[in-house]
């Protein structure tokens, strides 16, 4: 008997769900940087889409506060991603034959090579009421297709390797 096959349950994320904590190449030193949501002067963390976030790199000590009211996602696969706050280039990013493959951070590369590696993939019910379009509907075409499986499971391989190395 062979062994039940991998499943894939959407879990309604959407792209606006990665973005608590995002990796990115730093401004100054092109090294690995951190983006996450600034806490209150209270203690508390700030909540929702436009709470402040902090920039900072580790290796080469900057850092910078973002403030703002508006963000700006990145719209092509074409052009390189970048973060929504601070528009620094995205660290988990890697170009393919296809198409340009990037995540915010592990997490969310995780839950891709969950459902890219999966055989079998659920949809999340559309009679339901809740989030329509979660991230994984609207993925391209090349990385949902079969016959790219392995190239895309390998790219994202690449990029996960790519943070212990950075």
């Amino acid at each position: 008997m062979s062994a039940a096959p991998t499943r894939f349950r959407d879990l309604r994320a959407t792209k606006y769900d990665f973005v608590d904590s995002v990796l990115v190449r730093c401004p100054r030193c092109e090294r690995i940087a951190h983006v996450e949501r600034r806490p209150d002067p209270d203690g508390q963390s700030t909540s929702g889409m436009f709470g402040a976030r902090r920039l900072v790199c580790r290796a080469c000590g900057y850092a910078r506060t973002w403030q703002g009211r508006s963000v700006m996602f990145s719209g092509s696969s074409a052009a390189p991603a970048r973060d929504p706050y601070f528009r620094a280039p995205l660290w988990l990013q890697t170009g393919t034959r296809h198409g340009r493959l990037w995540a915010y951070n592990l997490e969310q590369l995780d839950y891709l090579g969950r459902f890219v590696g999966a055989p079998l993939r659920e949809r999340a019910p559309w009679y339901d009421t809740g989030q329509k379009m979660t991230y994984v509907a609207r993925l391209p075409a090349w990385i949902k297709s079969a016959k790219n499986r392995d190239k895309v499971l390998r790219a994202i391989d690449r990029l996960r390797v790519s943070v212990t190395a950075g």
